[in-house]
């Protein structure tokens, strides 16, 4: 972790207000105290959990150290609006409640003029002025083990692993385990 810690990573330019999506890949069997806590942060409690983040320079820092343990990259539209109709969950009074009805969400997030699953997927997609109000709104997304994809969690996928940034190739994960 000294080591990794160390690493200076390559300056990516302007990562403000883009949206990342991170999946959790790895346990916790030789997982460093302060990962765990990275990854309780990030609401990455199970494995194979994923979650929608704004992109910055202090959640990067914060991806370089659980870098092993997950994998995340930039969604497009069509895969924030799969996620969010066909595994979303929303967060009521500490419920793990489903979005079937558009009811829960005006009751939720209608002070923010957020009544139903577009404007959701639209302020996720946009990361817009609401994201932070919707986002801890949702119940982290619980995704499908893909069918023989991940067969080194441990290798940065660069190098032709599993971990680390995808970049766009997120959304062909995604869609392997919706």
């Amino acid at each position: 972790m000294k080591h990794r810690k160390k690493k200076k990573r390559p300056s990516r330019g302007k990562v403000e207000g883009k949206l990342l999506f991170i999946i959790r890949i790895g346990g916790t069997n030789d997982m460093h105290p302060k990962s765990q806590k990275v990854l309780h942060m990030l609401r990455l409690k199970h494995i194979f959990d994923g979650v929608f983040v704004k992109a910055n320079e202090g959640l990067m820092d914060m991806l370089q150290r659980v870098e092993p343990y997950v994998t995340y990259g930039y969604p497009n539209m069509k895969s924030v609006k799969e996620l969010v109709y066909k595994k979303g969950y929303g967060n009521m009074d500490r419920q793990r409640v489903p979005l079937t009805d558009n009811n829960i969400i005006e009751q939720a997030l209608g002070k923010y003029s957020i009544i139903c699953l577009e404007d959701i997927v639209h302020e996720i997609a946009t990361v817009g002025r609401h994201f932070k109000e919707v986002v801890s709104f949702l119940w982290p997304f619980k995704l499908n083990k893909p069918e023989g994809l991940l067969q080194k969690k441990r290798t940065l996928y660069k190098d032709g692993g599993d971990s680390g940034d995808r970049e766009d190739n997120i959304n062909e994960l995604i869609s392997k385990m919706n």
